[in-house]
């Protein structure tokens, strides 16, 4: 029996890791339920799918996803200031605490404050992994056409 191989026509049913470069986890299914997603939904960053095309169920591989390849470098303009007065006087500030903003078209913007001064915050508005190099590991549990 032939089995399938991951394609662009695909949806397929998989075990992954996600860990920073210091080893610190921050995604992993190997114990919980299996992901299953098509390819090319938008699950994964282009660059994963890419390397699975032409594994087959039981395939296992890690591989290294370099931030332009991920989800970008840290961009330092993407740091903004605020006052302190925007925010309500009763929100305990804390660095790490992620906030959410409304773009110009009052879409969701999520922004995690970084400093915390007398008269101003600065919030990041990249994206948590912007800049890390990542470690990523699979293992293929099963492929369908679609």
């Amino acid at each position: 029996m032939n089995q399938l191989a991951i394609n662009e026509k695909s949806r397929i049913t998989l075990h992954f890791e996600l860990k920073l470069e210091n080893g610190d986890i921050v995604d992993s299914t190997f114990d919980n339920k299996a992901a299953t997603f098509e390819y090319g939904d938008g699950s994964l960053l282009p660059t994963i799918e890419r390397k699975l095309l032409g594994m087959i169920a039981g395939d296992s591989k890690n591989f290294t996803i370099l931030p332009e390849d991920g989800f970008g470098q840290h961009n330092p303009n993407n740091l903004q200031q605020f006052l302190r007065s925007d925010f309500s006087a009763d929100l305990e500030l804390t660095p790490g605490l992620m906030l959410s903003f409304a773009d110009a078209n009052k879409a969701e913007l999520p922004g995690v404050v970084s400093e915390i001064h007398d008269d101003h915050v600065i919030i990041d508005f990249n994206h948590p992994l912007a800049g890390h190099i990542l470690q990523f590991a699979v293992e293929i549990i099963a492929v369908e056409r679609i």
